[in-house]
């Protein structure tokens, strides 16, 4: 008897949490380190599911797409978080927030 395959449970979730750890890198580090050790941590879950019984589930592709992005996320979110506290311990908040400032002046209109 065949059973109908069933979708894997958070696979489109592991896949948006992983687009969402790489755009969340643009938000000091922070945001996207979160989400994408959200998505790694599901993806490993999903993983274990996926591999007890592949014929029974569908969207693998997307956990394993998910979570390639969710690295690259946290790759980036890393870097962008110790570029920040680099900048915080060198230049200090009133530092960055003149930068801003006369970046928006000179490009912002």
């Amino acid at each position: 008897m065949e059973t109908e395959r069933q979708q894997l449970p958070n696979a489109t979730l592991i896949l948006v949490f992983g687009i969402l750890s790489i755009v969340g890198c643009c938000c000091w580090g922070v945001v996207g380190l979160v989400f994408g050790i959200i998505a790694l941590i599901m993806a490993k879950r999903a993983t274990e599911i996926y591999n007890a019984n592949p014929e029974m589930y569908t969207g693998f592709q997307n956990v394993k797409t998910g979570r390639i992005l969710a690295i690259i996320g946290m790759i980036l979110s890393g870097i962008a978080l110790v570029a920040n506290i680099v900048g915080l311990v060198l230049f200090g908040w009133d530092g960055i927030q003149e930068m801003q400032r006369e970046m928006m002046e000179q490009y912002g209109g």
